[in-house]
């Protein structure tokens, strides 16, 4: 009977301690991404948005040049930025480094990716060669442009009297216009191992049993690339492109190093304007306003291509 007694109760228990135990394993799996991503949610907010946030608070604040803030001041520094004549032109500088730095290495290396996509002999040595550019720093690749075109010592001129081109060294930085298509053209250079790269990995994934069903059928290589090529590198592209932008439009190192935007602010972009207010005229407030139009433009145009590739794609679909 004593045994009976004790053992029921125990019996008894263990139902209960199974549910416990399974609704624990179920609260657990619900819990358990979140735990999973909850370092980089902090991260994130530490590093990306808290310095956003207080980049907003510069840009509306007025600012002593200690960086101390004095107090609110509305949209004050947008308007000193705006009325600035010097303001338009380095916006337009800065349109026109991105676009054409962006849509001519998106060209030229996606043609270049399908060049590295074929086999022939030294296709590794090729590809390592590719990326060079991209793994130098950009201060060593835009001082090495600068020695390029010097016109007193510069390795461009000595190669071309040499060759006999030339009798006399040629002034290539006439103007502040040509110093600053010479920057997009580094730009250019350092940017397309990275579309390269990018397509790349896109074309290797491709099945080869596509384009064998295109030859089959009697398709050509122009319609292979437009039918099967460019539909299915797409994605690929996408990312390449807003990155590319993102990082293009932000780029400091090589107008810093080539010009430092100088003349009279004619090779400046957005960001070696902000810096040079910041830092050598101590306008900590309005330079933050230039950060802040930046993030805004920038922000526009990355989602604007994202969403109209994204629903052409499904659309296509």
């Amino acid at each position: 009977m004593s045994t009976a007694t004790k053992s029921a109760p125990a019996g008894e228990r263990l139902p209960a301690q199974k549910t416990s135990g399974s609704s624990g394993k179920k609260l657990f799996r619900k819990v358990e991404p979140y735990i999973w991503i909850a370092p980089s949610v902090i991260l994130m907010a530490v590093f990306i948005l808290v310095p956003i946030l207080s980049v907003f608070q510069l840009a509306t604040s007025d600012v002593s040049r200690a960086g101390k803030i004095k107090g609110f001041n509305g949209l004050e520094n947008f308007s000193k930025v705006i009325s600035n004549p010097s303001f338009a032109l380095v916006l337009k500088n800065t349109i026109v480094w991105t676009i054409a730095v962006v849509v001519i290495s998106t060209v030229l290396g996606f043609m270049l990716a399908l060049v590295l996509n074929n086999k022939f002999r030294g296709r590794k040595v090729a590809r390592a060669i590719v990326v060079f550019p991209w793994a130098t720093t950009l201060v060593i690749q835009a001082s090495a442009w600068n020695f390029i075109i010097n016109t007193d010592y510069g390795t461009l001129n000595t190669l071309l009297m040499k060759l006999g081109l030339i009798s006399a060294p040629v002034n290539w930085t006439p103007t502040p216009g040509t110093y600053f298509a010479w920057e997009i053209a580094c730009g250019i250079f350092v940017t397309i191992p990275f579309v390269t790269f990018c397509v790349l990995s896109g074309l290797q994934s491709i099945d080869a049993s596509y384009y064998e069903a295109a030859t089959v059928d009697g398709a050509g290589y122009f319609q292979k690339l437009f039918s099967i090529t460019l539909p299915l590198v797409k994605s690929s592209l996408t990312v390449a492109t807003v990155l590319n932008i993102i990082y293009v439009f932000n780029s400091f190192p090589i107008i810093w190093t080539m010009t430092k935007g100088d003349p009279a602010n004619l090779t400046d972009t957005l960001v070696t304007y902000l810096y040079k207010l910041a830092f050598y005229n101590g306008k900590q407030g309005e330079a933050a306003a230039v950060s802040v139009i930046g993030f805004i433009i920038l922000l526009i145009c990355a989602s604007t291509y994202m969403i109209y590739t994204l629903r052409k794609g499904d659309e296509d679909l």
